[in-house]
């Protein structure tokens, strides 16, 4: 049993102003395994106000990146330290096969880090040019106070994506982690006051929607960051247009994965595993729509359904384990929902379907339907599952077009022989990523979506540059 009864506000752990509490239910066994208390909005605002007054009056702007670098180093190597102990958790409070977990869920968040301390002794931050009317020093400044509300399906990878970035250029941050899963945040908090970073400089506080939307239009927050649904992100959107807030959204998706005719069948179903059905199909870029070219439709339906029909279902804490259950019964019930929906829809279970594996544990059977046609809405609509469909295509403009029809642009992928053609038709792909012959994401490039799947970048330097302001300091021409 985790329990904890304090939010880490100002680099102390502060007792809360309300006496609401968040039951962390384990979704494998159905039982309460840990207990927060619920932020308010007095919490939040006392996050704020640390925050502001650690970007305002505190160091952590002031110091150099180089300086700013070393502390955060240290606590990358707490966490490089640490990581099977941050896996361990984020399985249990979300159920994350142990396999994934320790990859994505721990090691990932931390490389992420790392990259970030790495790029501060590479990263201009401040240039001079030769204006047309003189000498200007361009300098590039932290942002502020930044919030920033993390979803439950990769906790720690998505909150990293802001807060690694965010310190490095010098700001302060709230993070709102999601009730589902706030355990992960509580021992980062340990390890965060363990590095010596400043009181103030990090502030978490779980909480619900309303606390949330509370962080988000709140005047001393100077930026958001946002991963979740394309609903909640379209309202974040709209409150800081008006606030005239600066906004990252990461958002839904409908990832497209199209095998060409020369694709190896055999590594293409492998290389699904994960790109379609990472973290129990609880991805944003999860590879859900399998495009296959009409004259090996039936061969691909045969090795997909085979693939995903022989995957190991059950305890996400055993690493033979490669689909676990959902994070909550509302979810199961959700993905059930679209099961149901395919099948009103004329499409086929090819395997899976509405049985569960278990009576207890939030399980869905990993599916695939075939005979879909891409008006569908298994085809349009984010499931959030273990659930593919798969779609016919007549030739490669077709595929490209129907890859294209999607309001969702976050990634794809391109499966083919030919790598340099797999290039090509990557290009011609909506998406912010598409990949060739695998889906990854790299901590080194941008990410993030075009269309519904959001706005701005994260990772890469686009994403340091995401938490920068920049400033031009002209000067007069030198006289002769």
């Amino acid at each position: 049993m985790y329990e904890h009864k304090s939010f880490f506000i100002g680099g102390e752990w502060v007792a809360p102003a309300g006496t609401g509490v968040i039951d962390v239910v384990s979704p494998h066994t159905e039982e309460v395994i840990g207990r927060v208390p619920d932020g308010s909005e007095a919490d939040i605002d006392a996050a704020v106000a640390a925050a502001r007054r650690a970007f305002d009056e505190g160091p952590w702007p002031r110091m150099s990146p180089a300086e700013r670098a070393e502390i955060v180093g240290r606590l990358s190597a707490i966490y490089a330290a640490n990581v099977e102990q941050m896996s361990q958790l984020v399985t249990a409070e979300m159920g994350s096969p142990a396999l994934f977990s320790m990859f994505a869920q721990a090691a990932i968040p931390q490389m992420v880090l790392q990259y970030y301390v790495d790029l501060a002794a590479t990263y201009t931050w401040e240039d001079e040019r030769q204006g047309m009317q003189g000498p200007v020093t361009v300098t590039r400044e932290p942002v502020g106070v930044v919030a920033a509300i993390v979803p439950w399906n990769v906790p720690q990878f998505t909150l990293m994506l802001k807060l690694a970035p965010a310190l490095i250029a010098g700001c302060t941050i709230v993070a709102k982690p999601s009730p589902e899963t706030p355990l992960d945040t509580y021992l980062l908090a340990e390890w965060i006051k363990e590095a010596g970073i400043p009181d103030g400089v990090v502030n978490i506080v779980p909480a619900g929607r309303e606390a949330g939307a509370h962080l988000v239009a709140h005047p001393d927050v100077d930026k958001v960051s946002f991963t979740g649904s394309t609903a909640a992100g379209r309202s974040i959107a709209e409150v800081c247009g008006r606030q005239l807030k600066r906004v990252t959204l990461e958002l839904g998706g409908k990832s497209a994965a199209i095998i060409l005719e020369d694709a190896d069948l055999a590594s293409t179903i492998e290389g699904f595993k994960l790109a379609s059905l990472m973290n129990n199909g609880q991805a944003c870029a999860a590879q859900t729509r399998i495009l296959a070219p009409r004259s090996r439709y039936d061969e691909v339906a045969d090795a997909l359904a085979t693939m995903v029909g022989g995957m190991a279902v059950g305890d996400p804490a055993d690493f033979g384990t490669e689909i676990g259950p959902l994070v909550a019964r509302r979810q199961q019930e959700r993905v059930e929902g679209y099961i149901q929906i395919g099948q009103d829809e004329g499409a086929k279970v090819l395997v899976g379907g509405l049985e569960r594996p278990y009576d207890r544990g939030w399980y869905v059977a990993p599916t695939v339907f075939g005979g879909v046609t891409n008006d569908m809405r298994i085809a349009r609509e984010e499931i959030f599952g273990p659930v593919l469909a798969l779609l016919a295509y007549d030739d490669e403009e077709d595929a490209i077009r129907i890859a294209n029809d999607s309001d969702y642009g976050l990634g794809g992928s391109v499966w083919t022989a030919d790598e340099q053609h797999g290039i090509e038709v990557a290009r011609r792909i909506r998406t912010g990523s598409c990949g060739v012959n695998l889906y990854s994401i790299d901590p080194a490039t941008p990410f993030g979506g075009y269309k519904s799947s959001g706005l701005g970048r994260e990772l890469g330097p686009e994403g340091l540059e995401a938490y920068l302001e920049l400033k031009s300091i002209p000067r007069p021409a030198p006289t002769a």
